[in-house]
């Protein structure tokens, strides 16, 4: 398990990296604002259109051949990526690299699998939650750093996330050991490989079901919410880098203290059925406090509260979900978790923009202001109904069969 940790941690902090300066690059290839806007709208949609196509490929491939040797490849794909990106000439070499890159990068939906081959179901929510944890500080540490280095130079994160891959890919060849024996591995299948019959596969895990919706929906307001962030802030409490920077610090702290340490206790009294129905309905009030914030320092208030209760609900979902799968099929059906949260990667832009186009031009501290918040509260809400009556149906059917 720290092999993994260690691997997930690096692979978080290189992706990192790139988030503060990537627009910028954008813009050394445009010239105005509105270009670089809309082309780094493509640079975006590129990568999570082809995430959504490779995930469940790469998953698959994992259940096949290992995940070792997958990760593998996912570092090597990475750490072409970067550097290529930091050589880019033109716009359309940044478009391909974006593609290539949103195609290999399935690292986060292999490291889950590999968790699942090394943990017995009754510690899996507890283990996606370390995992969690270490995206958490990934977060954290990467752009903090890619801050650093772009202010030397625009292009020197993008080394930096490229040598970061490497050393990646050399520490999981070196230590990484397999973790799929096998006599556990399954042929690889084109026709349940792809991400329609990868989702309807999803679906179709006994007791898994509505979960499918219920992470859709929490995925899209998640991505909603970083879409959304720096320019609510800007508009509702006059933020600048420095407010918006350490408020996404207090986010990734507190992830990484709830799923990393506070978790394994909750799930000492509370089984993880529970602990999702909370999160999700705690999650629904946290955007909804979000949105009504009147003042800057609320919204500090609102993301320890928040995640305190809700933090704890991503990975028992993924833990219910894992132990719906069986031992030669963990790879593709944690590809299609993460072809899922690509795909709602890809909308969560096109709906949070325009709902912000719509109150942009009200005075700061109006409550309008807080749109995109409100519709996230209704889609957590929505996703925290329906896993709450699957959850009673599920326990009404083991009654019954008892």
């Amino acid at each position: 398990m720290p092999f993994i940790l260690a691997t997930v941690l690096i692979d978080m902090i290189a992706i990192g990296l790139i988030v503060p300066v990537l627009p910028l690059i954008v813009g050394t290839f445009t010239s105005s604002t509105t270009a670089q806007a809309f082309w780094f709208g493509v640079v975006t949609f590129t990568f999570g259109v082809a995430n959504f196509f490779g995930s469940p490929i790469l998953g698959a491939l994992s259940d096949r051949h290992g995940r070792r040797p997958v990760l593998l490849i996912g570092f090597a794909g990475l750490a072409l990526s970067f550097i290529v990106t930091g050589l880019a000439t033109a716009l359309w070499m940044l478009i391909a690299v974006r593609l290539f890159s949103g195609a290999m990068q399935a690292n986060a939906a292999v490291a889950n699998a590999y968790v699942a081959d090394i943990t017995p179901p009754e510690d899996r929510a507890r283990r996606f939650g370390l995992v969690g944890a270490m995206f958490g500080l990934g977060f954290i540490l990467g752009p903090v750093i890619g801050g650093l280095l772009g202010a030397i130079d625009v292009h020197l994160p993008f080394f930096a996330a490229g040598a970061l891959a490497i050393v990646n890919g050399l520490y999981g060849y070196f230590v990484l050991p397999e973790s799929l024996p096998a006599e556990k591995r399954r042929p690889f299948e084109w026709a349940r490989a792809n991400p329609l019959s990868s989702l309807r596969d999803l679906a179709g895990l006994d007791g898994v079901g509505p979960l499918v919706a219920v992470i859709g929906l929490a995925t899209l307001s998640q991505f909603m919410l970083h879409t959304s962030w720096v320019l609510y802030t800007t508009f509702k409490f006059g933020w600048g880098p420095a407010q918006n920077g350490w408020s996404l610090f207090a986010v990734g702290i507190m992830s990484a203290l709830v799923q990393g340490f506070l978790l394994k206790f909750l799930l000492r009294r509370f089984t993880p059925q529970r602990i999702a129905a909370v999160g999700l309905a705690g999650s629904a009030l946290t955007y909804l406090g979000f949105g009504l914030a009147s003042e800057g320092w609320m919204m500090f208030a609102v993301i320890i509260v928040g995640t305190l209760i809700g933090g704890g609900a991503q990975a028992s979902i993924a833990s219910l979900v894992s132990n719906a799968a069986d031992a030669k099929s963990q790879g593709r059906t944690m590809g299609s978790v993460a072809s899922l949260n690509s795909l709602m990667a890809v909308l969560a832009p096109m709906i949070a923009a325009p709902l912000l186009a719509i109150v942009s031009h009200r005075p700061p501290g109006d409550v309008w202001i807080g749109l995109p918040f409100y519709f996230c509260a209704l889609l957590q809400a929505t996703g925290a109904t329906i896993a709450i009556r699957h959850f009673r149906r599920q326990r009404h059917l083991r009654l019954a069969a008892a």
